[in-house]
């Protein structure tokens, strides 16, 4: 049985025994955990909250001068969906230009926006290895073993998160979308490998944890760390990727910076060697990441799909 909050681990070691240990007890038990001792300053913490600020402030034509599209998802847009479901938020995502039509856009009348964002993206980058490392580790290969996904090139993405005051939000009490009124994110799952996450004061992310729905409360010393849909089909669901959602809010506003540590587009993944034995057969085909977050991708902006995971993949079970 697990505690009613998050373990708080310090990963100024990130190698050593008591570590690693307690980063596997909270990959099982949560798949949610959040670090200390992770090395991002608290000046560029605090120069990315100033600079979400002032971007979420802006007038919304100036905000949505840099809106992304299908075809260039850098930029700004508030009319996400998750399950197929309206989010009641706004976002700005940041990632690395690819050479073709992924081209960040930033803001004008902001000259300190894009350095905050850079900074900020590579600092997250450093800390999500050193966990994708003790991950490795406590899954039973070499630290370096899965930095090829990684290394020289990946897809991770910044998002800037604003959830405004909301009329009518509600608190569905089991694993359902919002109706007849909003959350400020619907239940998923990340479809990565890790997720690296600065909150403001104002509390508003949910973990599902043994089937009940549980408050994160915000640390000032803290990062928020979740294992992604791909970290579960690594560990052959050892570790699963937990269920989480943010609320709305009547009375208060809400920022948030999620980092999405994702590998190369052409990254191949399944359940690895040391995971599986006789007794522990292979649990998922192989999934390319390329062609997963294409289809998840394309849920954002509204699909009759079936909504995109990793239960698609599955083997059928042996015997």
């Amino acid at each position: 049985m697990g505690t009613d909050s998050l373990p708080v681990i310090d990963i100024s070691v990130p190698g050593g025994e008591p570590t690693l240990r307690a980063i596997d007890d909270a990959c099982r038990d949560w798949g949610f955990f959040q670090v200390t001792g992770h090395g991002i300053s608290e000046h560029l913490i605090a120069a990315l909250k100033q600079q979400m600020q002032l971007f979420f402030a802006q007038p919304i034509e100036a905000k949505q001068a840099v809106t992304r599209t299908a075809e260039n998802p850098w930029g700004f847009y508030d009319r996400e969906l998750t399950r197929h479901t309206q989010d009641w938020k706004q976002v700005y995502d940041y990632g690395p230009p690819d050479g073709g039509a992924l081209v960040p856009q930033w803001p004008k009348g902001l000259p300190e926006f894009r350095p905050a964002m850079q900074a900020f993206y590579d600092a997250c980058d450093a800390v999500a290895l050193r966990l994708l490392r003790a991950l490795s580790i406590n899954l039973g290969m070499p630290p370096h073993s899965l930095d090829p996904h990684f290394r020289p090139w990946h897809t991770s993405f910044l998002r800037l998160n604003y959830y405004p005051k909301c009329p009518t939000p509600v608190r569905p009490t089991g694993v359902a979308v919002a109706t007849g009124g909003h959350l400020g994110v619907n239940h998923h799952t990340d479809s990565g490998a890790l997720t690296v996450l600065v909150q403001d004061d104002q509390p508003g992310l949910e973990v599902l944890h043994e089937g009940t729905w549980k408050l994160v409360e915000p640390r000032r010393d803290s990062l928020v760390v979740n294992i992604g849909d791909i970290v579960q089909v690594w560990s052959n669901d050892r570790y699963r990727a937990a269920l989480h959602r943010v609320l709305a809010n009547a009375d208060a506003e809400r920022f948030s910076a999620p980092y999405f540590f994702n590998p190369t587009y052409n990254a191949n993944y399944e359940p690895l060697p040391s995971t599986v034995d006789v007794d522990h057969p292979p649990r998922y085909r192989s999934i390319n990441w390329g062609e997963f977050r294409s289809h998840r991708h394309s849920g954002d902006y509204g699909s009759a799909d079936e909504y995109h995971q990793i239960s698609h993949y599955q083997l059928p079970a042996a015997g």
